[in-house]
């Protein structure tokens, strides 16, 4: 082979790889990550503070490791306090475009549609905390599978009123009154079916409250993802 044919094919291999380098997932690291799940939840049960709450919740976790750079949000639906009433707001809108990595590098869904779709990567083992550590499964003690989302399966809002609470109050309740829609991050349940096994829209809590979360093997633990 020719020097000059050497240089070409080199040169042809380096433009290949520049083009694909935004396909490929970021180096591994806090300061590269743009997902996670809540090491610890606020510690009032579902009463999150609403919206606003939540979001400082993951935006301080993130700074904690070092990626308080990117703003969170926390991965949440509202509901309207009518049936028509256009006051709500879908977990999917909130989390900006993608893609998604946890604290290891693995990338977890590429968009938005991705996420919500049987391609997504979200399992026990890449949904990870903002420490990059395992967060307790289904089989593990104390249970902590339970992600609060108060969201459908596709990532949006349930019917407000007279519909049944399905986000604690827009997330201020922390009581025995109510409920939350919850996910399971380690996409394990008692059945197999895509209920039971659903990140995002598994069952509802038994109540707000602390103790009502952990009763049904929750923490009152978020999803949180870089907007931006």
């Amino acid at each position: 082979m020719s020097a000059m044919r050497r240089t070409c094919l080199i040169a042809a291999g380096l433009a290949t790889l520049g083009g694909c380098a935004g396909m490929l997932p970021s180096p591994p690291g806090p300061e590269n990550m743009t997902f996670f799940v809540t090491s610890v939840g606020p510690g009032k049960g579902a009463n999150l503070g609403g919206l606003e709450g939540a979001d400082q919740h993951c935006q301080a976790l993130a700074k904690s490791v070092g990626a308080g750079h990117r703003t969170w949000r926390a991965y949440l639906s509202t509901q309207a306090p009518a049936l028509n009433d256009p006051k709500f707001v879908n977990a999917r809108d909130r989390i900006g475009a993608g893609p998604w990595q946890n604290a290891k590098g693995v990338v977890i869904a590429r968009n938005v549609e991705d996420l919500h779709s049987s391609r997504n990567n979200v399992t026990k083992e890449t949904a990870l905390d903002e420490k990059g550590q395992l967060v307790n499964g289904r089989t593990d003690k104390p249970n902590r599978h339970d992600i609060l989302t108060g969201s459908r399966p596709d990532g949006t809002a349930f019917p407000g009123a007279p519909f049944a609470d399905m986000t604690c109050g827009n997330w201020t309740r922390g009581g025995p009154d109510g409920s939350a829609m919850t996910g399971h991050h380690d996409r394990g349940g008692l059945v197999e079916s895509a209920w039971a096994t659903s990140w995002n829209s598994s069952h509802p809590t038994r109540g707000c409250s602390q103790e009502a979360l952990r009763s049904t093997g929750g923490d009152g633990l978020l999803y949180c993802f870089a907007e931006k």
